[in-house]
């Protein structure tokens, strides 16, 4: 490595004082003038071992000349590595760490993907491997002191540079819980302020203090204003990070600003605060204007410089950090290229994430999700542990199979490497045995809650679900509630029995803040995710895409109708947005009664991936019914939750009887009138017992009780008209006399 003119002091006060380097700082002479310090940083590079690499290196060097080797500070924050390029990925991500470490990199915040592996991983393999230490003021173990240092301070300039890093509050959720298991991820905020305490409690106090925090504004493109309205998150760190902290780096969120935000309590007072996007497209460079004499930052400058488009050659000619790097980066992907060249897989279309415009969408449902998912439950159905159905979180996709990416020689085959990028988090595959109603409440939590009970920056994610499975759900209904029936292998899902899911440690253990899966019993099958993957491509060639939805959204359905009644729900979004996902241009609605057979109700138009159905149901229909949605091209099809279908209820005719007295034996004559277009059967009754009878027409009939049945005296007699087309039963009493 090159020398640097640099002296990097412990984060210990106690290595401090041992040293006598607190002394000679406190004996240091002061020069009244301006030293401008210049800060590098870059978030979020997730072992991007890759053909910009050397580019990432270079822009790097280029800004630390402009800056002074003596003067910048080059720093991380976090997410380094997990979630990785093959050829990081493949070597357990030690060659982006080497990187690192080439380009001397100064400190870093940890983020919750240096979690991927568990603390133990991180705190030893992870550790040992990086020269320089990564920070977590809030991450605290079982004793309440922090995993990792809180902070760093770093000479530049002349000038004591205190960096202070935390990481997500939301890391439990992120990462597989045994992982982190008996850690506390305190509020970064709180922990960051209590960290510059110390550091301004020291006999002598930093210069400058800078945090990194691995949690951002979650829109880049908004302004700083509309970011602090719209996230609690970044409005904490924003607004209550402490106003002796000088710059705030983020990251987390892959987004790209610099802002110039109010200092809080100090009106009229700015600072910065960068994220740079993610992946080394950015390196954030923040500059600062200190007055040696009293301290203070004077002026700043803040911006993210795009990576550079030098050609490497020229870069590695004038930067010797630069060809270290690409020794580095090309010993990685030949070693990569070695093992990611075999063949795993063939398929016959792109199998992808889904898509908001080009930015992707884990609240969405897509064609890669269900492949990954029919891959878990095929594979897991093999073990002892067995499986009924496969499930995967969005967030554990993180590449797509495309049929013929730039490159490959022969469309259609999927490498190692290819599928390996799919699944980089080396999680084990479990089957977690729960019961029905756990399923429904895991289907729930896809929207989400942590386990604070608060909303996190990613309020819903979409679970990939096997080809056997399928739910409808509605998004207007209360919390809890919103799915309306899931069906598993044709059949409705019973909340007494139990089902086996396949899915990934992770996942298991309640990751992603599906909080329910730790209600079930979790088997580790011994299978490692990219194992079973690879396993199942070898086995199932080609895979293709299925574009038919495995979940759709039905609104506005009604628990009860009677038959002539209108039905009308809608189908908000039947197209998924995967590439190459086709269009659905129409869907044709069954009405099923129990037992009996489907009645059409026609067919409806689908604009714009949406549906209104509207069908009056057809006379006749009654009982339990479900209404059966087909929309093509794509063949998805959704029976939607049962609902009762009532025969309607007719109206009365709305009878009246009169009846003169009569001599015995003769018979009774009884006058009836109705409705004018009331007409059939009349009868008359006494004590539940015929005794005469006459037919209503026209709203009119004149009935007669047979001779001799009725004998002198006062008889109570009820009159029937045994309904029609128009008019339901109904009776009256009469009263008649018969003399002698």
């Amino acid at each position: 490595m090159v020398a640097v003119p640099r002296r990097v002091l412990t984060a210990s006060l106690g290595s401090l004082l041992a040293t006598g380097s607190l002394t000679a700082l406190a004996a240091a002479p002061a020069h009244a003038q301006d030293v401008t310090l210049t800060l590098l940083s870059v978030n979020d590079f997730h072992g991007r071992i890759d053909a910009n690499t050397v580019k990432v290196a270079g822009t790097i060097e280029q800004l630390r000349a402009e800056g002074g080797e003596e003067s910048t500070v080059v720093l991380s924050n976090g997410d380094n590595i997990g979630a990785s390029l093959f050829a990081s990925a493949v070597a357990d991500d030690i060659p982006t760490l080497d990187v690192l470490n080439a380009l001397e990199l100064d400190a870093s915040a940890v983020g919750n993907h240096e979690f991927d592996r568990g603390a133990e991983d991180l705190v030893t393999r992870v550790g040992d491997a990086a020269d320089f230490p990564y920070l977590a003021a809030n991450v605290l173990g079982p004793d309440g002191e922090p995993i990792l240092p809180a902070y760093e301070i770093v000479e530049a300039a002349g000038m004591e540079v205190a960096v202070v890093g935390a990481v997500t509050e939301e890391t439990p959720s992120l990462v597989s819980p045994g992982g982190v298991e008996g850690l506390t991820f305190a509020d970064p905020t709180a922990a960051v302020n209590e960290t510059v305490e110390e550091l301004q409690a020291l006999p002598a106090p930093p210069d400058v203090i800078v945090a990194q925090i691995h949690e951002g504004a979650p829109d880049g493109g908004a302004t700083y204003e509309e970011a602090v309205a719209s996230s609690p998150a970044f409005r904490e760190i924003a607004e209550g990070i402490s106003p002796e902290v000088d710059a705030i780096f983020t990251g987390h969120t892959h987004q790209e600003y610099a802002w110039d935000a109010p200092v809080p309590g100090s009106p009229g007072e700015t600072r910065p605060i960068v994220q740079t996007g993610s992946y080394g497209a950015n390196i954030g460079e923040v500059t600062l204007t200190v007055d040696e004499a009293t301290g203070d930052v004077t002026a700043s400058t803040a911006r993210n410089v795009p990576r550079t488009t030098t050609d490497d050659a020229t870069l590695v000619d004038q930067f010797p950090r630069v060809g270290e790097v690409q020794a580095i980066v090309q010993a990685a992907l030949e070693h990569a290229d070695i093992i990611g060249r075999e063949v795993k897989g063939t398929q016959t279309a792109d199998i992808t994430r889904a898509f908001n415009g080009t930015t992707e969408d884990r609240g969405a449902e897509s064609t890669l999700g269900g492949v990954v998912a029919d891959a878990l439950l095929s594979r897991v159905a093999q073990t002892q542990a067995g499986a009924d159905l496969g499930l995967v979180n969005p967030g554990g996709l993180r590449a797509d199979l495309l049929y013929a990416p730039t490159g490959q020689e022969q469309p259609g085959e999927i490498t190692y490497a290819e599928a390996n990028a799919v699944l980089p988090f080396v999680n084990n595959v479990s089957s977690v045995a729960v019961t029905g109603d756990t399923l429904k409440r895991i289907f729930e939590q896809q929207w989400q809650r942590d386990a604070a009970g608060n909303v996190p920056s990613r309020a819903y994610l979409q679970l990939g679900v096997s080809d056997n499975v399928s739910y409808t759900f509605d998004s207007t209904r209360p919390e809890g509630d919103r799915i309306t029936g899931v069906w598993i292998d044709g059949e409705p899902l019973d909340p007494q029995r139990t089902y086996r899911v396949a899915t990934f440690s992770f996942l298991a253990q309640g990751g992603d803040n599906f909080h329910a899966f730790a209600e079930g019993t979790n088997t580790d099958t011994g299978l490692v995710d990219y194992e079973a993957w690879i396993d199942y491509l070898e086995n199932n060639q080609p895979i293709s895409p299925d574009f038919a939805r495995r979940s759709v959204e039905v609104q506005g359905l009604q628990p009860e109708y009677a038959a002539g009644d209108t039905v009308s729900f809608t189908l908000p979004r039947l197209d998924l947005t995967s590439l190459g996902s086709p269009a659905n241009t129409d869907v044709t609605v069954e009405a099923v009664a129990e037992g009996g057979d489907p009645v059409e109700l026609g067919s409806f138009p689908v604009s714009g991936g949406a549906a209104r159905v509207e069908a009056t149901l057809p006379a006749g229909l009654s009982g339990e019914v479900r209404f059966r949605a087909t929309a093509q091209p794509t063949g998805t099809t959704v029976a939607t939750p049962s609902v009762t279908v009532t025969e309607p209820e007719q109206p009365v005719a709305g009878l009246q009887a009169t009846a003169k007295p009569s001599q015995y034996p003769a018979p009774v004559r009884i006058q009836v009138t109705a409705a004018r277009d009331a007409r059939g059967v009349i009868t008359i009754s006494k004590n539940g017992l015929p005794v005469g009878a006459g037919y209503l027409k026209n709203g009119r009939a004149t009935a007669l009780t047979l001779p001799f049945v009725l004998r002198p005296g006062t008889h109570e007699l009820t009159v029937t008209h045994w309904g029609d087309r128009r008019y339901e039963r109904s009776s009256v009493p009469v009263t008649v006399e018969i003399k002698r």
